[in-house]
């Protein structure tokens, strides 16, 4: 075999060894990147039932002072 056909060899085997690992570590972050996405999204929504729960209590309470209100409001 001549030089030249190693050299060839050689270089198209790197080559391809090299776009193989890219694409692979590639797809790991790019996984990674989704995962990541995935967490955000189920603390927004955590956030959103807990903002919900704040709303409905707060409205409960809202209501019971109205009741107060008129209430005391009617005795005088």
């Amino acid at each position: 075999m001549s030089t030249a056909a190693k050299t060839t060899l050689a270089t198209t085997a790197l080559g391809t060894i090299s776009i193989i690992l890219f694409v692979h570590f590639q797809q790991t972050a790019d996984k990674a990147a989704m995962h990541q996405g995935v967490i955000r999204d189920m603390e927004q929504q955590r956030i959103k039932r807990e903002r919900q729960a704040d709303f409905e209590m707060q409205r409960q309470l809202e209501e019971e002072y109205r009741k107060l209100q008129t209430v005391s409001d009617g005795e005088k």
